[in-house]
Order: structure tokens, then sequence, then C-alpha cells
């Protein structure tokens, strides 16, 4: 694990339980990243004329990464893009059913649209408050985050697999941002329709890549916006032969940043994502019942059985900062103090996290 740190240069300066904000780069993607733009400074457009193959080589390793199919992947940005990219592509009008307080870019762009919007609370019974809400209100779409960006609750996927065969036509639309990278994911294993996510966080690729996934039998229900000259196949194409996931590439691709997210999974393939994912869960299960002892966690995080590696702990502004003062780099989100655990982390960032919890709160 040594070894691996020093891939990682700002575990060396702090104590980082702040991968819910920002996922740190290793080193070997930095490199690559270095090696891309000399590329590009020396060769200018020589160098992208391969572009297309090495973005459709990105793809392939995107979609075996989780168990996709290339066909059903376009290369994004980021999640923000691509969710108002889906929601300009849904009728008009239809019933949302979103989670209360989930991340701004999910109920922002549905706000800010015609649709009829319905809601369920998020609170240790998420996956009642969603059964009862689906009851109530019968809506056609249901949009959330797999994680919860404030608190780390995590959805249970086998409530998605029953919610979905109860209810076959009720599509679901889902933000990966905070779960994909730390524990194994299936697309097509999964009752998911359309996934999105940003690759900045868990999946350590740095900002400006992404990417969005959509089944083939949810395409009948969007009907996608976006388009642009890349979005072509050849320079005689026209714009009615353009291919339904195309549409979410409008513009030149950046095989940077897109290059940077593939880097990173390969470079988490190196090392082993088994053990990647065996070492996220161990620390938060180790986490929590630190956290425990301390009563810094709620009951509603307490009596949930399955939980990611993101905790808010009861603390203040005050106590936030003193953790800033000891070197330990977090952060405050509603109301309370956010830390969050990946692999690059380790049982001694815990335990000293704990030790200056003990004597803050004492």
């Amino acid at each position: 694990m040594e070894d691996l740190r020093k891939l990682f240069p700002a575990l060396g300066k702090c104590i980082y339980v702040n991968t819910a904000s920002n996922g740190l780069i290793p080193k070997p993607v930095v490199e690559w990243r270095r090696e891309h733009d000399l590329q590009l400074m020396h060769n200018a457009s020589e160098f992208r004329d391969g572009h297309k193959q090495h973005l459709d080589q990105i793809k392939g390793t995107i979609s075996r990464f989780f168990g996709a199919k290339a066909s059903q992947l376009a290369l994004i940005p980021n999640f923000s893009f691509g969710m108002n990219c889906i929601l300009e592509g849904l009728k008009k009008g239809q019933k949302i059913l979103l989670l209360k307080d989930d991340y701004p870019s999910i109920s922002w762009p549905v706000g800010t649209r015609d649709f009829n919007i319905c809601f369920a609370e998020i609170n240790g019974n998420l996956e009642q408050n969603i059964e009862r809400a689906v009851q109530e209100h019968k809506p056609d779409v249901f949009i959330f985050s797999i994680v919860q960006w404030l608190n780390g609750v995590k959805i249970d996927f086998r409530f998605l697999e029953q919610l979905k065969s109860y209810h076959p036509n009720l599509l679901l639309v889902a933000d990966g941002t905070q779960y994909l990278g730390s524990e194994k994911f299936n697309f097509s294993e999964s009752v998911i329709d359309v996934l999105a996510s940003s690759g900045y966080k868990w999946l350590t690729a740095g900002y400006g890549n992404g990417f969005l996934l959509v089944k083939e039998e949810a395409r009948e229900r969007i009907v996608p916006k976006t388009i642009g000259f890349n979005s072509a196949e050849t320079f005689d194409s026209v714009a009615e032969d353009t291919r339904f996931m195309k549409h979410f590439e409008p513009g030149h691709q950046d095989t940077l940043n897109y290059g940077s997210l593939e880097q990173s999974l390969l470079f988490s393939e190196k090392i082993g994502v088994e053990g990647i994912y065996n070492q996220v869960e161990f620390l938060s299960n180790k986490a929590k019942n630190e956290f425990e002892k301390l009563g810094l966690l709620s009951s509603e995080i307490l009596n949930r059985k399955n939980h990611s590696s993101i905790y808010n702990l009861k603390g203040d502004e005050q106590l936030f900062q003193k953790l800033k003062d000891e070197n330990i780099i977090c952060s405050f989100r509603g109301g309370g103090i956010r830390v969050s655990f990946h692999y690059y982390n380790t049982e001694a960032d815990i335990d000293e996290l704990v030790s200056i919890l003990q004597k803050e709160l004492r």
C-alpha cells in the first residue's frame, strides 16, 4: 500500500478524506497526459488524424469496465451536460420523481423545464419512501443519485430490481458520479435505463470527462436535441443520419480528458479492481464503527445495512476548521463534516482522524 500511495503525492502532505469532492489523480495518468500534449504540440493535425480510433478505443475500455456495450455509450464532459441532454429529449409534461435534496445538477435541470415533479425523502427509510411516492404519484421517470452527495446514503440495488419489476414502465435515470469506482457495477445486469457520470471523483480521472449510458429499450422515450458536425460518420453525412448516441457528442472530442479516464481505469485494472473495492468496503466499515463510538453519526445512517464510504459527521464549522489546521482535508456540507474514503486511504488515516476528533470532542 505504501508503494501505491507514492503514486498520489498529495497523500505525503495531508490526510486526504475528500474524494467525494475531488479524487486524486495517479502519477501514471499525469505522465500519460504530459506525453499526450507533447505529441499534440509537436505533431498537431497529424496527431489528431487518429483521434476517432483513439476515442473508439476509449469507449471500448469504459464499456468493458462497466459491463456495457460500446454502442450504448457516449463520451460527455461531465454529468450535468449529459443530464441536460437527456431531459431535453424527454417528452414535456411527464411526471418525474426526484429525491428531495438530491444533487442540484439533477434537481435544477428538471425544475427549470416543463415537467410535473414529485419527491421522496432521503432518510434511513429511503427505499420505502420511494416506493410510497411511486404508488401515490405514479411517475413516468425516476431520476436519482446512486449515492447521495451530502450523507453517502446508497440506494439498494435489490430494491431497484423490485421497483422495476412492479413498475416496468418507470424509466430509471441514475447519477453514478459519487458511486462508480467504489464498488463493482455492471450496467447490462442492472435495471437502470440511463446512467451518467463524471470522472473526477471516485474514478480519479480529473476534470472534463464523463460518460453516458443508455439502454436500447429506453431510446423510444428519448428524442435527443443536441447535434453537431462531430456527430456525423463522414464528411458526406447529413443530420438525419446521426446515430442515437452520437447526438450526445456534438463537438470535437478531447482525447486528453477522455484518454485520462481510460488511463485511470487501466491503472485500476493494473493494481486490481477487486482489491480496490474490498479496500473501500473495509475502510467504510471501520470508519462507521469508529464514528459510531464517538456519537458522530445519525441514527438514520447507523440503522442502514449498506452504506457508501461517504459519511457526514456531526460537527460545526469550528470543528471543521480545526481538522483543516491538522491537515485533514475534508468538506463542510449540509451542516456537517463530510469525510470520504477511497482505496488510497489506510486504516492509519482513519485512526489519525479519530484521534484528533476524540481530542476536540472532549
